[in-house]
């Protein structure tokens, strides 16, 4: 070959490589382009990305409000009067007729948004879609005794003065467990950052969906079809796996019913109960108003399916009153369903600040503070003579976590996902009780102990053997 035909060749092999390489960085960049997803976020949610200038980059958030219109508005007048000002109704709330979540679409702030739709004569009210956070702070007579390996951990259930805590300061387990570990009947709908559905002391005790029971669908979170919701639902990516990332709902699902008498780990208020989880908080543990009242919304459309699910705990809360949760949370109540609500972490008296879920005044919530094992209010706990109704063992409680683990953590939101277990155990002794007879009677089902006195409205710790007349 002559020379200057390896040099011909030389420079064609070069033109080739340099055109194979720009071909294939353009197909990485067409490639990531597409798997880019198109945020919509709440506006609450910071992005700590620095900000480069980018257009698109500066409309990733978008502002949600959530307003109700008021009865008789048609849904293609709220739709009409949405795309009058320029936003869209991204969620029709079916528990509660008229409520809608919209998202902005001109880069607004909620506080406009909000003025903007108070102002129709159509609307009853309007709020921002609001931040939420978990409440955790980082003898003689008939009994049932667990065999769980670490049930001697659990002083919040059986307390024999371990650790130097004070002997009989706990709700009186294993003497109601001599009437009932519980029913797999009865559901209870943990709202939280999901739950690890693969936990060994967890996994027989998760809710799934019976094959009698549809599919759950919204039209508008999911218009692709119904969601496969086998475990429950996922209010963050609006699909069918609410699997934890973060550890507090599972914490709290361990509370309330992991598996009682099988040998490991330890044991739930149940031993036998079904969880169903609802994940809302994000990994670090934060969620907004919109999203949990979407996960209510799913309870309820799933207790009118025919699942039977009576108790929703909700260990998490702020200081935002939104009349649009009150409203779901009121609709849950008349579906039969009870909400135990945390009181909140932070030393405070609810009768003057108010903290809500926990807060609100209506006949299906309880509000719960925090015990320690020594039976005094723990130093974290807000309370309230008025507002806040009954505590429960809440300070290093050992539970269910990630990775097939058990971990001790304190808040309200440990106290909370007690009474809700409870409440779990006298259902199953008696599964037509109406929602009002149940609350009253766990208000009732109480030990007075002085640390309490004037400082929740029963003035008193939770009692098992009480509730399910043990005693």
């Amino acid at each position: 070959m002559g020379r200057n035909n390896i040099w011909i060749h030389i420079v064609l092999a070069a033109v080739l490589v340099i055109v194979a390489a720009f071909a294939g960085a353009v197909r990485k960049w067409q490639k990531n382009r597409k798997a880019a997803p198109a945020s919509s976020t709440s506006s609450q949610i910071r992005d700590d990305r620095p900000d480069d200038g980018d257009e698109a980059e500066q409309n990733v958030n978008k502002t949600e409000v959530l307003v109700r219109f008021r009865a008789g508005v048609t849904q293609s007048t709220i739709e009409s009067i949405a795309a009058r000002l320029n936003d869209q109704v991204e969620d029709q709330i079916e528990a509660v007729a008229g409520l809608e979540v919209i998202e902005d679409e001109d880069g607004k702030d909620a506080e406009s948004v909000v003025a903007q739709y108070r102002a129709l004569p159509e609307v009853e009210y309007a709020e921002a879609n609001s931040e939420i956070k978990l409440d955790h702070d980082d003898r003689g007579r008939k009994h049932l005794h667990a065999d769980d390996e670490m049930f001697f951990r659990q002083w919040g259930l059986f307390n024999s003065g371990q650790n130097g805590g004070a002997a009989g300061a706990d709700i009186s387990a294993m003497r109601a467990w001599t009437v009932t570990t519980g029913s797999d009947q009865v559901v209870v709908a943990v709202i939280d950052s999901g739950v690890d559905y693969s936990h060994p002391d967890l996994a027989n005790n998760i809710w799934s969906r019976p094959p009698i029971i549809m599919a759950y669908r919204d039209d508008d979170l999911t218009p692709e079809g119904p969601v496969d919701d086998i475990h429950g639902f996922n209010v963050n990516e609006d699909n069918g796996d609410p699997m934890d990332d973060n550890g507090h709902g599972t914490h709290c699902a361990g509370i309330i019913g992991a598996e009682g008498g099988n040998g490991i780990g330890i044991a739930g208020v149940n031993w036998n109960v079904k969880i169903m989880p609802l994940k809302f908080m994000n990994a670090e543990g934060t969620g907004t108003t919109k999203d949990a009242i979407e996960a209510i919304n799913y309870v309820i459309d799933r207790k009118r399916a025919g699942v039977n699910v009576r108790i929703i705990s909700a260990s998490w809360g702020s200081t935002a009153k939104s009349r649009a949760l009150e409203d779901v949370i009121r609709k849950a109540g008349e579906e039969g369903i009870l909400f135990v609500a945390a009181a909140g972490n932070a030393s405070s008296d609810n009768d003057q600040n108010p903290h809500y879920p926990s807060s609100y005044n209506l006949g299906n919530v309880i509000s719960v503070a925090a015990l320690n094992r020594y039976d005094e209010l723990a130093t974290f706990s807000n309370y309230g003579a008025k507002s806040v109704h009954i505590a429960a063992p809440g300070a290093e409680i050992l539970s269910t976590y990630l990775q097939n683990g058990f971990e001790e953590k304190s808040g309200t939101s440990m106290a909370t996902p007690v009474v809700a277990g409870v409440a779990a155990l006298v259902l199953a002794q008696n599964p037509k009780m109406s929602v009002e007879d149940l609350r009253a009677l766990l208000l009732k089902s109480v030990d007075q102990v002085p640390s309490l006195k004037g400082k929740v409205l029963s003035g008193g710790r939770i009692n098992a053997a009480k509730a399910l007349g043990a005693d």
